[in-house]
């Protein structure tokens, strides 16, 4: 064998070996990438099972959240009745006083021109030897000024009265608004704690979710060199917040009122304020579930309206929806409102279109805040886009 045969034969097997090596390179990279991706899934599937556990702790803050801040809005206006009331006691008050000076300046009056006569007057005028009809009309003076003086009196005690009587209510408005005060401050302090308990909850999951993002992160990089399927498990670790379909600015009114819900098809306008983020019947992310109905992303706290005219029959939490509200609206057309962070309406309640039930949240466990909106014709879910005026 010649020396150019030995070198030729030489590089072929190190072309070989170089070849093996990096295939099994490449094949012990993908099963240490599986490997990991397992115990990743393993460990969402630990998370998740923990987040289920949590709903009902999640769901009895929500709800204590809910009903404080109903009762703060309550207790409100309750504050500002009372406040009313007490101001026109006040003033009753006042004018009572006024009228009582005014009485007592009067009597003062007819007391001092008593005196100026006096009492022998009546005598005099009959033994002195005046005309009978001047004495006659001097008499009638005097009993005037009697008369006078005691409907003085009686005007005078009837007004002390109505000022002791309205200076005990004012006082007992005054207790009553200090009792509302003091009702307002225990209702903040449980709203407090009750939001300090839910903030302690999502901060834990948060914590996981936010090494098991990092951790999806690192793969997403790896799935690139990888395989197809490295790309497919990747997706369903991976939330990917996607742009809105459009942007809702207008809200619901009453204009409406008094026609039947079929014939708002076309007319109607979204609950809340805020970016549509998709559309009816599309496949909810990472998951085969479509939409049946479409979620508004919109700031915490912001209103939400009644779409139309109807009457609440169902306000409580429900897993996955959080704080939901329901409303009938008629031969059998319903819209739900869920994920609120405030129920501002029970069950029974009719309202108006336009009336303000809730408060935007993301209750349920949602990361976002928003509204879910659906409508419902007889328990079949119909599509909202269909139903508003655009």
């Amino acid at each position: 064998m010649t020396s150019l045969t030995r070198h030729a034969l030489l590089l072929c097997i190190c072309l070989v070996v170089g070849i093996n090596s990096t295939q099994a390179a490449q094949q012990e990279e993908l099963d240490n990438l599986r490997k990991h991706i397992s115990v990743l899934q393993k460990e969402l599937e630990k998370t998740s099972e923990s987040q289920s556990e949590a709903t009902d702790e999640l769901r009895e803050s929500e709800r204590a959240i809910s009903n404080s801040k109903r009762k703060l809005a309550e207790l409100s206006l309750q504050h500002r009745a009372a406040d009313h009331t007490l101001g026109k006691l006040r003033q009753q008050a006042q004018q009572l006083e006024r009228d009582i000076q005014s009485q007592q300046a009067m009597l003062s009056k007819l007391l001092y021109q008593q005196y100026l006569g006096g009492k022998q007057e009546y005598f005099k005028l009959l033994l002195n030897n005046h005309d009978p009809d001047q004495a006659a009309r001097e008499m009638r003076y005097y009993e005037y000024i009697a008369r006078g003086r005691s409907t003085w009196l009686n005007m005078l005690r009837v007004n002390l009265a109505q000022l002791n009587e309205v200076v005990q209510q004012t006082q007992q408005k005054s207790g009553e608004i200090a009792a509302l005060q003091e009702e307002e401050n225990a209702q903040q302090k449980i709203l407090e704690k009750d939001k300090l308990a839910r903030q302690q909850v999502i901060s834990q999951f948060a914590q996981q979710l936010k090494q098991q993002r990092h951790e999806i992160g690192r793969l997403q990089r790896d799935e690139n060199r990888l395989s197809q399927l490295v790309a497919k498990l990747s997706k369903i670790l991976t939330r990917q917040k996607g742009k809105g379909v459009f942007n809702n600015d207008k809200l619901p009114d009453n204009r409406f009122d008094g026609k039947p819900f079929e014939q708002l098809k076309g007319k109607l306008t979204l609950p809340v304020m805020g970016e549509v983020v998709n559309k009816f019947g599309s496949a909810r992310p990472d998951s085969t579930v479509l939409w049946r109905g479409l979620l508004l992303r919109a700031a915490s706290g912001q209103p939400v309206k009644s779409v139309a005219a109807g009457r609440v029959v169902f306000a409580d939490w429900l897993r996955g929806f959080g704080n939901l509200l329901i409303i009938d609206h008629g031969k059998g057309y319903m819209s739900l409102y869920g994920n609120n962070e405030t129920l501002y309406k029970q069950v029974g309640d009719v309202l108006r279109g336009g009336d303000t039930v809730a408060a935007v949240g993301n209750s349920g466990g949602n990361e976002d805040s928003g509204v879910y909106f659906e409508l419902r014709h007889r328990g079949e879910p119909l599509d909202p886009i269909k139903w508003i005026a655009r």
